[in-house]
C-alpha cells in the first residue's frame, strides 16, 4: 500500500490513478479513479462539472471517472470510451470482477448526492433520471491490460484544480458579459444614429423648404418680409 502524502500546509493529498481510453488523441478525455475509497472521497468532494462518474451497480467497486472537454456532457463519451470504462470499474471491483453480465451505472458528477450520514466512499443520486446503465457480459483482458499499462499514479492538488476551472469559468462568463455589453451598446448607438438621421431628415424635407425666389415673389418688399417674420 503507498503511503500518505501530505503537503507543505498538512493536508493529506489523494493518490489519483489516470489512464488513458480509447480515442484520446481525438476527444482529449481523461480517464481517472481513485486509489481507494478515502481518496474517492477527495473525488467526490473536488470533482467538476465536465466529470463522469462510473461504478458497479449495487456492488463494492472502485470509482471511475471520465472528464469530458469544456463545452461536452455525459453524451459526448464515445462508445469505445465507455466501454474501456466499464470494463475498467468491473475490473476494479472485487465481486464485479469475478461475475459476467455485471450492470454498471453511470451519471454526470453533479448528480452525486453526499451527505454526512453515509459511510466513506458512498454517494447517492439527487435525481435517479439521470443515471445510466450499460451491462457488462464479462471481462475484456485485452481492454483491462491495455488501460493498465497506460496507468500513472499522481498526487494533484484537487482543490486547486477546482479553484482554477471555476476561476477560468467566471472570467469567461465576464468577458461573455462584456462581449453582449458591447454589442448592446453599438447597436444602441447605431439605432440613435440612425434616429438623429431620420429627424434630420424630416427637418430638412424639400418639399417643406422655401427657396429665397419663392419668398421674394411672396412679399412685396424686404419690409413686409420683415415684418411678417416678427
Amino acid at each position: 500500500r503507498a503511503p500518505r502524502v501530505v503537503s507543505d500546509a498538512g493536508v493529506r493529498v489523494a493518490m489519483v490513478l489516470y489512464f488513458t481510453p480509447s480515442g484520446a488523441e481525438t476527444t482529449k478525455h481523461k480517464l481517472y479513479m481513485g486509489k481507494d475509497k478515502v481518496e474517492n472521497e477527495d473525488l467526490i468532494k473536488y470533482g467538476l462539472p465536465l466529470d463522469v462518474w462510473f461504478h458497479v451497480s449495487k456492488m463494492s467497486s472502485a470509482h471511475v471517472y471520465v472528464r469530458v472537454a469544456h463545452g461536452e456532457t455525459i453524451d459526448d463519451i464515445t462508445p469505445e470510451e465507455l466501454e474501456d470504462c466499464a470494463q475498467l470499474v468491473k475490473a476494479n471491483s472485487i465481486a464485479g470482477n469475478k461475475e459476467n453480465n455485471v450492470t454498471i451505472v453511470y451519471t454526470p458528477w453533479s448528480n452525486l448526492k453526499k451527505t454526512s450520514d453515509m459511510a466513506v466512499g458512498q454517494v447517492g443520486f439527487f435525481d435517479d433520471k439521470l443515471v445510466r446503465k450499460v451491462r457488462v457480459e464479462k471481462r475484456k483482458n485485452e481492454i483491462v491490460n491495455r488501460l493498465n499499462k497506460t496507468k500513472t499514479e499522481l498526487f494533484p492538488d484537487l482543490a486547486e484544480e477546482k479553484e482554477a476551472y471555476e476561476r477560468a469559468i467566471r472570467e469567461e462568463k465576464k468577458a461573455h458579459y462584456r462581449e453582449e455589453e458591447f454589442k448592446r451598446l453599438e447597436e444602441e448607438r447605431i439605432r440613435e444614429a440612425d434616429r438623429e438621421a431620420r429627424s434630420y431628415d424630416l427637418i430638412m424635407d424639400s418639399d417643406k423648404m422655401t427657396t429665397n425666389k419663392q419668398n421674394a415673389a411672396k412679399y412685396a418688399s424686404f419690409e413686409e418680409a420683415e415684418d411678417d417674420f416678427m
